[in-house]
């Protein structure tokens, strides 16, 4: 069983009484703030000046979750370089253990002062590196 993220909140839930898929996304951002400050990109980040940005996401769902079901998330670093972070989230029930969903999302390193893409700094990088999985990304690539 795997600790709760977050619920299925009331006003998540659409007229066919599961989770929205507007809400996946939201669910799934929710997971990428737990994950940034072991990435070392938490309010030290957006100190230095630097933040992240969605440039591309890609969502598969597997099982609809309803209203209160409690979330979990695992999350993994699959690849990067000197501006890009290729991430998967995989959404679980926490009581049942399903797999509800799973997100792939390409970020990148924006210097919040020119609001251009900027370089991940070496610590960062070193991090990334630290927590790289090797997992295959099912949708999404750095480049094109």
């Amino acid at each position: 069983m795997r600790a709760p993220l977050c619920h299925v909140k009331p006003e998540w839930v659409d007229h066919y009484g599961h989770m929205n898929l507007a809400f996946y996304l939201v669910a799934f951002d929710i997971a990428t703030d737990a994950l940034w400050p072991s990435l070392g990109l938490g309010p030290e980040f957006r100190d230095r000046g630097l933040g992240t940005f969605a440039a591309e996401s890609w969502q598969a769902y597997t099982r609809e979750v309803t209203e209160g079901a409690p979330l979990a998330f695992d999350s993994e670093v699959l690849a990067f370089d000197s501006k890009r972070l290729l991430c998967r989230h995989v959404m679980f029930h926490a009581a049942e253990g399903w797999q509800a969903a799973e997100n792939e999302v390409l970020y990148l390193c924006i210097d919040l002062g020119a609001r251009r893409v900027g370089s991940w700094p070496e610590d960062v990088l070193a991090r990334f590196a630290a927590h790289a999985t090797g997992g295959a990304a099912k949708r999404l690539a750095l480049k094109r």
